[in-house]
């Protein structure tokens, strides 16, 4: 029998969360994260001006507890654990210069393009970070059967989805998840559903492939082509003709909100068509496991959109999704520049930022106003403060305007 965490012997328990060190992981975590410039604007109701610049700050935005939480327990590792090495099974969350902290405290990484060690090299004791977006099972069954000691920084809002998906398998009702098949959190959520009997899971991202799948509940459809369309996105032996008769709604915890809703509701609407308001029931369910904090942020950076703007920069990682989100929804409303940092403002004349559509950087010109101009700013949960202090300083140094000499003026 595979043996749990909590299953684990008193030696297997790692407890980071004694006072001294949280209290000296802190004082290093704000040294490195802090901002005492977007701490002073948000005290000055989230606006800062000169020189015709109007910077907005929306009202949430950044790290949120579980990032928090996160990077907490990271630093954590290190400072208990000094002189030992410590891995990590992927990106802490998807933030580049925070990987890059974590990578400088020599914690070295299981997977993905900055990979510096293997899983099949581990030792018993080890010490492996489960990252804020957890793991597949079999990764975690694998390093259980080593003997590795977890520092496990798995969000509580994905826990409680994998939760519910795990319970959508044991009564045998397949799994909807609203994601990207290929995001470590989906990953791990899937792993969920398939881990603990015959579950089935089906990933669906957005409101196209939504209807493509009602359409073959409501009137079936070439099996091949739907199996070669969600190519990637479903569970092994999955059957649409079978296994899309009960289905359970969840999603990466990250997605728009509305866009989940909207999923669900087309879902609910073609199982009754199908099989009866009576049997609703038997053949649906839905649970609402949209993360607060990016819930915050969305809502945040709705009120801010209603307000009279010039531009929008949203910042953050590109693989970051919450992110990707925000700059979604301002992309609708006016011009919006991704950017990971505020050295992508090369000049009043030049930004480089993330084309959503094109999944790459692009350059473009002429992008800040000469004239007056309102420019408002959010980041995602994943995003320092510090990044958001070196972004407003950047705005004002390209108006010629120190924030330091504005600052000491007020």
């Amino acid at each position: 029998m595979t043996t749990t965490v909590s299953e684990a012997p008193p030696a297997q328990k790692i407890n980071l969360r004694r006072p001294d060190v949280m209290e000296a992981v802190q004082a290093q975590v704000l040294s490195h994260y802090r901002s005492e410039l977007v701490e002073r604007i948000r005290a000055g109701g989230h606006v800062l001006s000169a020189a015709g610049l109007t910077v907005k700050l929306a009202k949430e935005f950044g790290f949120c507890y579980g990032v928090e939480r996160a990077i907490d327990l990271a630093y954590a590792a290190r400072k208990v654990f000094p002189d030992q090495p410590i891995y990590i099974l992927g990106e802490i969350i998807h933030n580049p210069e925070v990987n890059d902290q974590i990578r400088d405290m020599d914690i070295k990484s299981l997977s993905g393009r900055e990979k510096n060690a293997d899983i099949d090299d581990l030792q018993a004791g080890d010490i492996v970070i489960i990252p804020a977006f957890g793991t597949e099972v079999g990764t975690r069954r694998k390093l259980e059967e080593k003997g590795c000691r977890f520092v496990d920084t798995t969000c509580g809002d994905v826990m409680s989805v994998w939760k519910r998906v795990r319970q959508y398998s044991k009564d045998q009702v397949t799994s909807i998840i609203h994601g990207k098949a290929k995001h470590e959190e989906t990953k791990a959520t899937t792993s969920q559903a398939t881990a603990y009997g015959t579950g089935h899971y089906l990933v669906v991202y957005n409101l196209a492939e939504t209807d493509y799948v009602c359409d073959y509940i409501l009137r079936g459809g070439d099996k091949q082509e739907f199996l070669e369309k969600f190519k990637g996105a479903y569970s092994p032996g999955f059957d649409p003709d079978q296994h899309l008769q009960a289905v359970g709604v969840a999603n990466q915890t990250t997605m728009l909100r509305g866009e989940t809703e909207e999923v669900q509701r087309r879902l609910r609407a073609v199982m009754e068509k199908k099989h009866g308001p009576a049997r609703l029931p038997a053949h649906f369910r839905f649970f609402d496991t949209i993360c607060g904090a990016t819930q915050e942020r969305q809502d945040a950076l709705q009120r801010l959109l209603g307000e009279p703007m010039d531009l929008l920069l949203v910042i953050g990682g590109y693989n970051s999704s919450n992110t990707s989100h925000l700059a979604e929804m301002g992309e609708g409303k006016l011009p919006t520049y991704f950017i990971k940092n505020a050295a992508k403002m090369v000049s009043e004349k030049l930004i480089v930022h993330w084309n959503l559509h094109l999944q790459s950087e692009v350059e473009t010109r002429d992008w800040l106003p000469a004239r007056d101009v309102v420019i408002g700013i959010t980041a995602g949960a994943s995003c320092p403060n510090n990044l958001i202090e070196d972004t407003i300083r950047r705005l004002f140094e390209l108006r010629g305007v120190s924030v330091n000499d504005l600052l000491a003026a007020k």
